[in-house]
C-alpha cells in the first residue's frame, strides 16, 4: 500500500491527517499520507507524534521504508506499542526543528558535492553536522579553501529546487548520479531532481531548503583519510 510521501513535495509541512492503512509485523504505522521523512539516503528518519482522534499522542521514534522501491512507510513507535488499529484516523506532526536542522546540513553537503566535483562513495546527514566521502586518487584537500568556496555558494541565496524526470531520462543521464554507493530508487517510473540554480543537480530523495542561505554558517571540522582512494570531508554548523 503505496503512502504519499508529502515531504517529497513540501519539506516545510510540519503536520498532516492521516488513516492508518495497516499495522507491520514490527509494530510500525502504515498511514495512507505523512510528512515523516523516512531513513534513506544518509538522512535520518523523523521524530515526532501521531495524535489519535481521542487525543493520545503516539511518539514516534523513526520512519522507514518497507519496501525496496520506497513507497511505503512505517512509523515506528517509541515505546515499540501502541494503541491504534486500521482503519483509525490520527494527526500525524514531526519534530520541525530536528527536521529543519537535517534539511540545512542535507543542502550543505550538496553543495559540497559541487565544491568538490567527484564521485561519493558515502554521507550522512546529522542534526548538527554531516560528512561526505569521496572517490579522490589524491588528497591535497585544504580546509579553509573549501569552507570559503561554501561560504560564497551559501551567501549566493541561490534558489533551491525540486523536479521529476522518468526512470528513462536518468538512464540516458547516468552523469546525474553523483552516489557510487547509494542509489537513486528507481522502478517506480520517475525519480525526483533537486537543483541548486547555477551550482547543483542531481537525484535525491530527501529534505531541503528553500534556499541556500537558510544553511546559515557552516565549518569544515576534518578531512579524513579513509582508504587510497577515499578521502571523508565532516562538516558542522558554525
Amino acid at each position: 500500500m503505496a503512502t504519499d510521501c508529502l515531504f517529497r513535495d513540501d519539506s516545510y509541512r510540519q503536520a498532516c491527517d492521516a488513516r492508518v492503512l495497516a499495522i507491520t509485523e514490527q509494530g510500525g504505522l502504515v498511514l495512507d499520507r505523512t510528512v515523516f521523512y523516512a531513513t534513506s539516503g544518509g538522512q535520518p528518519g523523523d521524530t515526532g507524534a501521531l495524535i489519535t482522534a481521542s487525543g493520545a499522542r503516539i511518539p514516534i521514534a523513526t520512519a522507514v521504508y518497507t519496501d525496496a522501491a520506497k513507497t511505503e512507510i512505517a512509523h515506528v513507535p517509541a515505546d515499540g506499542a501502541s494503541a491504534i488499529a486500521v482503519g483509525d484516523t490520527v494527526t500525524a506532526a514531526i519534530d520541525w526543528d530536528k527536521r529543519y536542522a537535517r534539511m540545512r546540513m542535507h543542502t550543505a553537503l550538496h553543495l559540497l558535492s559541487a565544491v568538490l566535483p567527484y564521485a561519493v562513495t558515502g554521507g550522512s546527514v546529522g542534526d548538527t553536522d554531516g560528512r561526505l566521502d569521496f572517490d579522490i586518487p589524491e588528497a591535497g584537500l585544504d580546509k579553509d579553501d573549501i569552507a570559503a568556496k561554501l561560504a560564497a555558494m551559501i551567501a549566493s541565496g541561490a534558489a533551491v529546487t525540486s523536479r521529476w524526470i522518468t526512470d528513462a531520462e536518468l538512464e540516458a543521464n547516468p552523469g546525474l548520479v553523483k552516489t557510487m554507493s547509494v542509489k537513486p530508487p528507481m522502478g517506480t517510473g520517475r525519480v525526483r531532481l533537486i537543483e541548486i540554480a547555477g551550482l547543483d543537480l542531481q537525484p535525491c530523495g530527501g529534505t531541503h531548503v528553500r534556499k541556500v542561505d537558510e544553511i546559515g554558517a557552516v565549518q569544515i571540522t576534518g578531512i579524513e583519510k579513509k582508504g587510497k582512494q577515499n578521502r571523508r570531508v565532516r562538516l558542522a554548523f558554525a
